[in-house]
């Protein structure tokens, strides 16, 4: 979709789809030929050459997204700060392409070949840990590992950590780089991925009658989280307010989503609360809306749970439909581009709807952006394993 925020922003608004024909890897006698690849992406842009050899794709997107982030927010670090400033950057998956790599090392020419660098590379908190050492950020680290709700649990853990005062500031986000051979061919394999390779850009169509399976992507996205009087000493530019974290689980199986939505529904349920918003207050839900079944069917009764007649009202899209689904990254992605909804108070559309599931008959803003005042805005990520988080981002009210 770009590389950078506002360009990835303006693609979606345009309603460009970021799928086309794989090129990392050749798919082979997999039935899936289509992801949605970063293209262009050049890491020494924000490392050095030597070091980037040292670091997976997924780490080398979250370096470039968090440099971005703490150019944009105009944070400067110091020796006065940087003990208060804290990591918190989840993956899905993490360095599966060195795990891939360095196993074919291992096979074909020894094991004795397999690369120093093979597990800290390969391994999820290498985001955060590398994110840490090149921007010298010494307050708390973490990383999340839960599945597609990744992205949104480490912006609401990082929340909670400046709650209880353990930091000032948060960069926190996710990062996905699972265009590889193996995590194609497994979720080929459980018949989660669309096969619409003839038409790759309409191959990701969530709440559509005839969608086939998600579309693979890859990314990442960081945001900037600081405690209200942190910001505002420095004379930060705030752009919105997380005032909501919801978390669940299904409890019910590896892959399936809970009937009816019901762990998503309680995970919205709790993030409203905790921002103390009501349903019929909430302007704009960024859904899962992975494009398949299973997904669609449950969030949109969960919507309807938890919103009630709200819920025909509300203005519903999911940004997959054009950047694929990130995995571990979706969630930050999906935030970001609600703190672009409330900044710029435009809703971006839905691509693809064309024959709209029976099912799923809410407003999901269909082909094209809607212009619309945004006050509040619900973010949803659910996970394998059951794993269901909501935000809620609210405009910041200057009193």
């Amino acid at each position: 979709m770009g590389l950078s925020a506002e360009e990835s922003w303006q693609a979606v608004l345009a309603g460009r789809s970021g799928v086309g024909p794989l090129t990392r890897f050749d798919p082979g006698p997999l039935p899936v030929r289509i992801a949605a690849e970063v293209r262009g992406f050049d890491p020494v842009q924000y490392v050095e050459r030597k070091e980037a050899r040292k670091m997976d794709r997924f780490t080398q997107f979250a370096v470039a997204a968090s440099h971005q982030a703490l150019e944009n927010a105009a944070l400067e670090v110091s020796d006065a700060n940087r003990n208060r400033i804290g990591v918190m950057i989840g993956s899905g998956i993490g360095g599966l392409e060195t795990l891939e790599r360095e196993m074919r090392t291992g096979w074909e020419k020894g094991l004795d070949r397999v690369s120093p660098f093979f597990i800290p590379m390969m391994i999820c908190d290498m985001a955060s840990g590398q994110v840490s050492i090149r921007l010298g950020l010494c307050g708390p680290n973490s990383c999340v590992v839960t599945a597609c709700a990744t992205g949104t649990n480490a912006i609401g853990d990082a929340v909670e950590t400046i709650r209880r005062g353990a930091a000032d500031a948060m960069l926190a986000g996710g990062a996905e780089a699972a265009v590889t051979q193996m995590s194609v061919a497994g979720f080929a394999a459980c018949r989660a991925l669309s096969t619409r390779c003839d038409e790759p850009e309409r191959a990701s169509r969530p709440f559509d009658a005839l969608r086939d399976g998600f579309v693979v992507g890859e990314g990442s996205a960081v945001l900037v989280l600081e405690e209200l009087e942190f910001a505002r000493a420095r004379g930060a530019r705030i752009l919105a307010e997380v005032s909501g974290y919801g978390m669940s689980a299904d409890a019910y199986h590896i892959t399936q989503p809970a009937p009816e939505g019901v762990g998503a529904a309680r995970a919205m349920v709790a993030a409203l609360a905790d921002a103390g918003v009501q349903p019929e207050d909430v302007d704009y839900v960024n859904a899962h809306g992975t494009s398949t079944g299973p997904n669609d069917r449950n969030e949109t009764a969960a919507v309807k749970s938890v919103f009630a007649e709200h819920a025909y009202r509300v203005p519903i899209s999911s940004t997959k439909s054009m950047t694929g689904h990130l995995l571990g990254a979706a969630g930050a992605i999906e935030a970001m581009f609600c703190v672009q909804a409330i900044r710029d108070s435009v809703i971006p559309p839905t691509i693809n709807l064309e024959n709209p599931d029976p099912e799923c008959d809410l407003d999901y803003v269909p082909h094209v952006k809607r212009e619309l005042p945004v006050g509040v805005a619900v973010s949803n990520s659910f996970g394998f394993g059951g794993h269901n988080a909501t935000l809620v981002l609210r405009r910041l009210d200057p009193d």
